[in-house]
């Protein structure tokens, strides 16, 4: 029996042949998935591990879409994107602790603090993709990451579930290092929390961040998200701009004009464009600084060399 007729037997989910990725990703490009599954919970995520395991079929796991480009021949395997169940749980007195599912969107904990008189993760505010993603890529900005606010991480694979506290894992900028074949589930996140005057800190700086974000980075178009980290004491944007880059174009997809780090699509452009122009800003700064710049997006499915 194929994979796909033995994961429709078992998986409680969905499956899909064939799915189509581009519109479940930020910048709206590439091609389709060989199977596109999304799990009902933790449990048929593990039925789904082992049976891909099995039948030695790899498994690529797809967030929000955000710092993501699939290939335009599409991605081998099966896809997972991971459902956004119920919202949270055990929230206490003396202050926030909660578990959301990898599937929900980073935008939910904002929403939590608001709802309950939290602080502590204003730095989430406004960054696209979901929890699950945040949570390899220990999302952030310069004003915190992730790390500061997760207490423990559930993890699927196809030997089991299980709950990690956070400091087994190794936290890095913008990485945290998974277990191999290992899938995000859920997240113990904790907040705390503070009087009115702080809370009223708490919103104007999450409104603060919103409005930079809006003014200094291209949302009203499909876009890459940030591409590059930033190198130590430096920012990937100012070193593209400074090679003359911004406004490049390849196909339908240019760098940023109102950001030289992110990459926006035009309309038309496919994943090729996309990484032609990281490749060719990548190769440009090491040129003339001397920097290497390290992606943020991560390339997926069928790139070939």
């Amino acid at each position: 029996m194929s994979l796909h007729g033995e994961l429709s037997r078992h998986l409680r989910g969905e499956l899909r042949a064939n799915e189509p990725l581009a519109v479940r990703t930020s910048v709206r490009t590439g091609g389709a998935a060989d199977l596109f599954a999304r799990p009902a919970d933790s449990d048929d995520l593990r039925v789904l591990l082992v049976a891909c395991a099995s039948a030695d079929v790899p498994v690529t796991v797809l967030g929000g879409g955000a710092n993501s480009l699939v290939a335009d021949d599409g991605v081998e395997g099966v896809v997972v994107r991971l459902p956004a169940a119920p919202a949270e749980e055990a929230l206490d007195e003396s202050g926030g602790s909660f578990v959301l599912s990898a599937g929900a969107p980073i935008t939910k904990v904002p929403q939590l603090m608001k709802a309950h008189g939290l602080v502590g993760a204003e730095f989430l505010a406004g960054i696209p993709g979901t929890l699950g993603g945040a949570t390899a890529m220990n999302a952030g900005t310069k004003n915190g990451e992730l790390v500061q606010v997760v207490e423990a991480v559930e993890l699927a694979s196809a030997s089991g579930v299980r709950w990690i506290p956070r400091d087994e894992l190794t936290w890095r900028y913008r990485r945290c290092e998974l277990p191999v074949g290992s899938v995000v589930t859920r997240l113990r996140l904790r907040l705390r929390r503070v009087d009115e005057a702080g809370l009223q800190a708490s919103r104007a700086a999450m409104e603060a961040d919103l409005g930079y974000r809006k003014r200094t980075q291209p949302l009203q178009l499909p876009n890459s998200g940030s591409v590059f980290t930033n190198p130590p004491g430096d920012h990937a944007g100012r070193l593209i701009e400074a090679c003359g880059l911004k406004g490049r174009r390849q196909g339908g997809a240019q760098i940023s004009e109102l950001h030289a780090n992110w990459i926006v699509n035009l309309g038309g452009a496919r994943s090729s464009d996309v990484r032609f122009l990281i490749e060719a800003a990548k190769a440009e700064v090491a040129a003339r600084f001397g920097v290497e710049l390290t992606p943020e997006v991560k390339l997926l499915g069928r790139w070939g060399v």
